[in-house]
């Protein structure tokens, strides 16, 4: 009876960095690896719930996919 949740099936956020890290970006509106290339990772380590293990695992993920963050300043 219950229904999936439409985020989680339109995601493609690793799994492995945890429910805090996905809880924190779902909140902040990411729910695909490319919304990434538009951040820098110091804005993404600002999310309460993100952390140094999170983000690696999110960055090789991009680069899995040919895609980095931003590097603006």
């Amino acid at each position: 009876m219950s229904q999936n949740n439409p985020i989680e099936t339109e995601s493609d956020l690793p799994p492995k960095i945890g429910k805090p890290a996905t809880r924190a970006l779902t909140a902040a509106g990411f729910s695909r690896l490319e919304q990434f290339t538009k951040v820098t990772e110091a804005d993404v380590l600002k999310l309460h719930g993100m952390g140094p293990k999170a983000l690696g695992i999110i960055r090789l993920a991009l680069e899995a996919k040919g895609l980095s963050f931003t590097n603006k300043s």
